[in-house]
């Protein structure tokens, strides 16, 4: 009989389309946003430029997803926090 490992962390890699679930909630935004954009301002120029937009976002954010080391900063905090004095004399020589 098999087992199964219960596996907690599986929103972790949720993907919906090809997106992380936080890259996919900026893309509906967008998308909603757009949606009303091109309500309130009917023309041809904005429909076109809006499926542009929201085409290059969606190229972005797969991109992204794919690489995220595009986004890693560097830490702001140590490892390890110290209370010791730093002084430049080393006791160990003498």
């Amino acid at each position: 009989m098999k087992q199964f490992e219960v596996y907690r962390n599986i929103r972790k890699r949720a993907m919906v389309m090809g997106l992380p679930v936080s890259s996919f909630a900026i893309m509906m935004m967008s998308v909603i946003g757009s949606l009303l954009f091109i309500i309130f301002s009917f023309s041809l120029k904005v429909i076109i430029s809006v499926f542009l937009v929201n085409g290059k976002l969606y190229i972005a954010l797969t991109h992204l997803a794919k690489h995220p080391a595009l986004l890693h900063f560097k830490k702001v905090f140590p490892k390890t926090i110290s209370n010791k004095k730093v002084s430049p004399i080393n006791y160990e020589d003498h």
